[in-house]
């Protein structure tokens, strides 16, 4: 990320996040773009500890303390340029509260990384001047965007509150709420719709006990929200557990449970992530995702884990980030994809079954710069470097706990105060066993809180090679009490087993701990030199056929059927075809009528019906992280 876009866009991107970017105080872009790309870049400066990085984030932290109005609002002021009727936009100087929402996230985490006191006094400062506006000019007063996204807002005003304590911050959240989009409500479809045609709200249901926005529920009935903006929806998802901190009613957390079943049966992939290429748009394998709605996805889930330390929510997260992510930029992070697609056989310049295909002009699937539209140019970065920030906590017990996986080390606070670093070494998600060596200066009591995934198939745990007797609940937390001394040695193994799971027609993935496999298909890629200002982008067309089911007796009988050849986990880069740390061998049948349609793999066949196969051949299956082209989504057949 460094050598590639993150560390060099403005070299590549230049008349957008360029020396002219308002945020810098030049006359250019005033929007989103800007802060989207310093909202990844900051961390990932800090995280590499990196001089060059760090100079090239601090100009936009500078100007931005620097350049606050005397009333505390923050930013340039925006010129709207488009008509009243168009999005809601208001005819007037435009001082959208959205792109200073994410302006919002920097500078948290430049505080965090620096401890700079500017940055409490401007914020409390700027939290003055909202309270002061919103009720004339509420969050979605100029675009729609600040009410979808309110929780950006809302969860750095509780952030600032723990620091400083100050009354009139929970005054600006429960104002923020009940201005943001009612996703509480509508979540959990306490409305309903009457014969004639209106809605009406039950008494008994959470409308009338979760503060909502009339105005908007009324544009709606049941099941509605599933039309939503993709990336509204991974934002937004998040909303209530933000507010639960203010106001503790189990309802904002059921709320959002409910909310990630219903996205997962209406519009669900493999990968993780769900159909969205723009609006919400089905479950079938060929719809786009788009790589915003993964970054901010992950965001969304990263800030509800540690309030509701809920392991479904650390499941999900690692099942995007090891899945979804790593495919949609290329291996050197110059070229992303604008949407994935979980069944992905043809990457190319052409029509298929997406929204916003005129103003693309087919280039959504493209690896470029500017494919599809820039926002995810922009917004891509965040996704590592926040995971990465995501992988440990403090817990309430004056203890830690490693709820998210990855090889990384932690200095943190733990028992009396006493600062410890842990070293987890892992070849995690490829491998089953994570290894925590503690340094501290003395013998040190403290719980040692572990997530245990879901999926984890009778998991042990040792200390210093002996076995402990403890109740390791797949989908829980473990807490291992103990005192413990430098150079003690925690081990704990999470048994992968083959699994099925069974998703749009019938289709079938196959999983392996948090990650999905997929067919490997060779591949060609062309580099595409296009004289509009989509170009330069890489097409990538299949060398090898696609068209396969997997066989009924191996989904049966995943154990038996399915065959995991491991190679070398540590020795390298995992994310390509060529260096898969894991491979899953088994046979299965090619299905002649199952070809292309509108560019893609064509509707996934009925094989609840008789359907003509070919004989049985052996294929390889690679973590979907890894492939470029793929079929992760299999029809099944005898």
């Amino acid at each position: 990320m460094k050598k590639g876009l993150t560390g060099n866009l403005d070299v590549y991107y230049p008349q957008v996040v360029g020396q002219r970017n308002a945020w810098l105080g030049g006359d250019g872009d005033a929007w989103e773009r800007g802060p989207y790309w310093i909202d990844g870049l900051l961390p990932l400066a800090y995280i590499l500890k990196d001089k060059a990085l760090i100079e090239k984030v601090q100009p936009w932290i500078e100007w931005t303390l620097n350049n606050q109005r005397e009333d505390g609002y923050m930013g340039p002021p925006v010129l709207s340029e488009k008509p009243a009727t168009e999005f809601g936009l208001q005819k007037e100087p435009r001082e959208d509260w959205w792109p200073r929402m994410v302006m919002l996230k920097v500078l948290q985490q430049y505080y965090q990384a620096t401890a700079d006191e500017r940055v409490v006094s401007f914020l409390t400062r700027y939290f003055r001047y909202q309270l002061n506006q919103l009720p004339q000019k509420p969050v979605d007063h100029w675009s729609f965007w600040g009410n979808k996204r309110a929780a950006d807002n809302l969860m750095v005003v509780y952030w600032l509150y723990n620091i400083t304590g100050e009354a009139f911050l929970l005054d600006l959240g429960n104002l923020l709420y009940k201005q943001a989009f009612p996703f509480t409500a509508v979540f959990l479809n306490d409305y309903t719709r009457r014969v004639d045609g209106t809605d009406h709200l039950y008494p008994q249901n959470a409308a009338n006990k979760y503060p909502y926005r009339q105005d908007l529920v009324d544009r709606l009935h049941v099941g509605q929200w599933q039309s939503f903006h993709c990336v509204n929806l991974a934002q937004g998802i998040k909303t209530p557990v933000i507010y639960y901190q203010q106001e503790h009613d189990p309802g904002y957390l059921a709320a959002v449970r409910k909310a990630f079943n219903d996205i997962d049966f209406f519009h669900g992939q493999a990968q993780g992530m769900y159909g969205g290429d723009e609006a919400l748009h089905g479950a079938s394998p060929t719809q786009g995702v788009e790589f915003c709605s993964v970054v901010e996805m992950m965001f969304s889930l990263e800030s509800m884990l540690p309030v509701t330390a809920d392991v479904s929510m650390a499941d999900r997260l690692e099942k995007i980030a090891f899945n979804a992510l790593p495919t949609q930029a290329t291996d050197d992070f110059m070229y992303r994809q604008y949407f994935q697609t979980a069944n992905q056989v043809l990457i190319t310049r052409a029509t298929r079954n997406f929204f916003e295909e005129e103003s693309h002009k087919g280039t959504d699937l493209c690896f470029g710069l500017l494919t599809g539209y820039p926002c995810c140019t922009a917004n891509m970065h965040q996704g590592w470097p926040k995971f990465v920030q995501n992988l440990w906590y403090s817990t309430p017990d004056n203890g830690v706990a490693a709820l998210v996986y990855g090889p990384s080390s932690v200095n943190v606070k733990v028992g009396d105060g006493t600062m410890v670093k842990i070293t987890e070494e892992t070849n995690y998600p490829f491998d089953e066993t994570i290894r925590f060596i503690i340094e501290t200066p003395k013998a040190l009591e403290f719980p040692f809180h572990l997530r245990i995934p879901a999926w984890a198939d009778k998991p042990v745990i040792k200390v210093n090679g002996q076995q402990w007797d403890v109740n390791m609940k797949p989908g829980a937390i473990l807490q291992l009490n103990g005192i413990w001394k430098n150079g003690d040695l925690i081990e704990l193994s999470l048994p992968m087993k083959i699994r099925i799971s069974r998703w749009e027609s019938s289709s079938a993935a196959v999983e392996r701990g948090p990650l999905v496999y997929a067919l490997k298909i060779e591949e060609e890629w062309k580099k595409v030199e296009a004289t509009d200002h989509f170009g330069p982008y890489y097409e990538v067309y299949p060398k090898s056929p696609w068209n396969y089911g997997l066989l009924k007796g191996a989904v049966n009988d995943p154990e038996k059927g399915f065959e995991v050849i491991k190679g070398n986990a540590g020795s390298g880069y995992p994310w390509t075809a060529a260096t898969a740390p894991v491979l899953i061998k088994t046979k299965a049948r090619r299905i002649p009528s199952w070809q292309l349609y509108n560019n893609a793999a064509g509707p996934l066949p009925n094989t609840m019906m008789p359907v003509e196969v070919e004989e049985t051949v052996p294929v390889t299956l690679i973590p979907y992280g890894s492939s470029t082209l793929r079929i992760a989504q299999f029809p099944v057949v005898k």
